[in-house]
């Protein structure tokens, strides 16, 4: 919000990352989209500072992909608006965890609140994989969800196309990955989105174990 009323203070973020792309596998993500009038101005900035570089006779690529992070409740609800015009989506389940749950995630009066595993972010999430598979777009995850074991089942199931995750965990979540079956997600993902309660989520999850996946 603050780029897009200062525009050329965004302008100047965005041709370095436009030159950048000419020379390294880039991909531009915009934060905090709410609506898709936010989406089509950011976008249409990237044009202008496409076009300015282009007018100083730069080498720039021809096509960055450009997607926005789902993290604020509206975005997610309108996620199939917003899919058939961005490359991407990358779900940050930090902050939309946070707004949904309106559980702030310094107060530990409330943390119990903020759970990845709540039927209701799960549904989000779980709205805004269709839509963009809809449209053929993918979807990644990021945030602490991406790397926790007992949330990873379920976004396999739901369909999540990538996770993101601090280095230290990517040894651990790939061996877990590999260990699931995917009919078995899927179908423990369904039951999950008709779970009442985190806990009844998680019990499913640990079900995984007893049927030695």
């Amino acid at each position: 919000r603050v780029c897009l009323s200062q525009p050329e203070f965004f302008k100047v973020q965005l041709r370095a990352i436009i030159r950048a792309a000419s020379l390294y596998p880039i991909e531009i993500m915009f934060p905090m989209i709410a609506t898709l009038e936010e989406f089509r101005s950011a976008k249409s900035l990237l044009a202008e500072a496409r076009d300015e570089i282009k007018l100083r006779g730069q080498n720039i690529k021809e096509r960055i992909d450009t997607g926005i992070m789902v993290e604020i409740p509206a975005a997610a609800v309108c996620a199939e608006k917003l899919a058939k015009e961005v490359d991407f989506f990358s779900i940050g389940t930090n902050d939309l965890i946070q707004y949904t749950m309106a559980a702030e995630r310094g107060n530990s009066n409330i943390i119990k609140l903020a759970d990845p595993l709540h039927p209701a972010i799960l549904e989000l999430i779980h709205h805004v994989i269709d839509s963009a598979h809809l449209y053929g777009k993918r979807v990644a995850v990021c945030g602490e969800a991406g790397s926790d074991s007992s949330v990873v089942p379920i976004l396999l199931g739901l369909g999540v196309d990538e996770l993101s995750m601090n280095v230290p965990s990517i040894p651990v979540i790939k061996a877990l990955i590999r260990s699931l079956d995917c009919s078995i997600v899927k179908h423990l993902s369904e039951k999950a989105l008709e779970a009442e309660s985190p806990s009844e989520v998680r019990r499913l999850v640990s079900s995984l174990s007893d049927i030695g996946v």
